[in-house]
C-alpha cells in the first residue's frame, strides 16, 4: 500500500467517494445510521457551492477528505467550519491526515478566514491527540445545540 498521497480539491465526480469516506467516519463514530445524506444530496449541494471539500487521493485512490464551508463569526469575522475531517483506518498514522489539514488550513486562509472550528468527540483520543499537536483551543465551555427537520 503506497504512502503517496497528492491532496487535491474535490470534484463532483468524487462525491461518492467522499460519502463513503462519511460513512466509514460515522461508522467509527457509532453512529452509522445517522448519515442519512444520499450521493444525490452530495453533488447537489457540491454543485451549488453549499460545501467544498478537498481529497487526499494515493494509487489505491482517495483515502482520506476534508469536507468545510465558510461561514461567520459574529466576533471574529469570517471563518471556515471544518464539517469532517477522515482518512480511511487503513491509512491512518502515516502523515497523510496531517497533508490534508494543512491544505484545508491554506484553503481557509486563502479565502480569508480568521478563525477555524470543528467538533471532535470527547472519546476519540486518536482525534484529541492529533489536534493537540497543533496550535489549536479546546473550548469545552459550550454545548452543541441542534434543531432537525
Amino acid at each position: 500500500m503506497s504512502t503517496d498521497c497528492v491532496v487535491r480539491p474535490a470534484t463532483i465526480s468524487d462525491m461518492a467517494e467522499v460519502l463513503k469516506l462519511v460513512r466509514e467516519l460515522a461508522e467509527y463514530e457509532r453512529a452509522p445510521a445517522a448519515v442519512t445524506a444520499t450521493l444525490e444530496t452530495y453533488q447537489t449541494c457540491f454543485r451549488d457551492g453549499v460545501f467544498a471539500s478537498l481529497v487526499a487521493e494515493s494509487a489505491e485512490g482517495i483515502v482520506g477528505t476534508a469536507i468545510y464551508y465558510q461561514t461567520f463569526s459574529t466576533w471574529k469575522g469570517p471563518m471556515m467550519y471544518l464539517e469532517d475531517f477522515v482518512v480511511s483506518e487503513a491509512y491512518r498514522g502515516q502523515g497523510i491526515g496531517m497533508q490534508l489539514f494543512d491544505a484545508f488550513i491554506t484553503e481557509a486562509r486563502a479565502a480569508g478566514a480568521v478563525m477555524c472550528k470543528w467538533q471532535v468527540l470527547h472519546w476519540n483520543a486518536p482525534a484529541i491527540r492529533f489536534y493537540k499537536r497543533l496550535p489549536v483551543v479546546f473550548d469545552e465551555e459550550w454545548i452543541d445545540v441542534k434543531y432537525y427537520f
